[in-house]
């Protein structure tokens, strides 16, 4: 007699995840985020701070008002209304080294923050400043801007 082996159901076939499967589904997870990570860097670190608005322009009165041989400084608006005789210039008193306020000194401007000092005419004498302080000043209708 003959017996016969019970025919089994078939078995359904189960993916079974393999290690290297695994290890696929993470290196491609971390690759994605790496490039994530790299578009957002891109979008916001990348591109400057500097909010650029209009020019400041501002009037500081008639050339007439400021008198002879005087140095206003105008912290406010980081400019210094120099007087020599009958010339009126504006010098900056933002230093070129990193853009701190600098302050009237008896020898000519000195920076507070890392020590850049500039003479009368705003040329570096020592500090880390890499430019001379920019000069500018514009007369219209006998009044400074």
């Amino acid at each position: 007699m003959t017996t016969k082996k019970p025919e089994s159901a078939p078995v359904e076939a189960e993916e079974q995840i393999t290690r290297r499967k695994l290890l696929s589904w993470f290196t491609g997870f971390g690759l994605f985020g790496s490039a994530i990570i790299t578009v957002f860097s891109n979008l916001i670190f990348i591109k400057p701070r500097a909010t650029y608005g209009q020019p400041n322009r501002f009037s500081i009165g008639k050339p007439e008002a400021i008198p002879p041989g005087s140095k206003i400084a105008l912290d406010q608006r980081r400019i210094c209304i120099v007087r020599d005789g009958n010339k009126v210039a504006a010098i900056s008193t933002t230093c070129t080294h990193l853009g701190c306020i600098v302050s009237l000194s008896e020898t000519g401007f000195a920076c507070p923050c890392h020590g850049s000092r500039f003479d009368q005419d705003g040329n570096v004498t020592g500090g880390p400043a890499p430019k001379p302080l920019p000069w500018g000043a514009r007369h219209r209708s006998g009044r400074l801007l």
